[in-house]
């Protein structure tokens, strides 16, 4: 995943994607554990996309240019 790509994610975007990356990244390892892996490589473009995705959580709450979605008032 680039960076340009993860700067277009919102923020909730970007938590639920890290999410998603860190149990494929713990499945692997199990495998690995197992022996019963089939493409090691995948666990360090995983780690890399984490911590791309991390970086760019820091440099924009740096910014202070939290993206926050909008809500609509619940309609009675």
């Amino acid at each position: 995943m680039k960076a340009e790509e993860i700067r277009n994610l919102t923020e909730k975007e970007r938590v639920e994607k890290i999410h998603d990356l860190s149990e494929e990244y713990f499945n692997l390892k199990f495998q690995v554990a197992a022996g019963k892996i089939e493409n090691p490589g995948r666990m360090r473009f995983l780690r890399r996309d984490i911590a791309r995705i991390k970086t760019i959580q820091a440099e924009v709450a740096r910014k202070g240019e939290t993206i926050t979605e909008t809500v609509e008032p619940e309609k009675e």
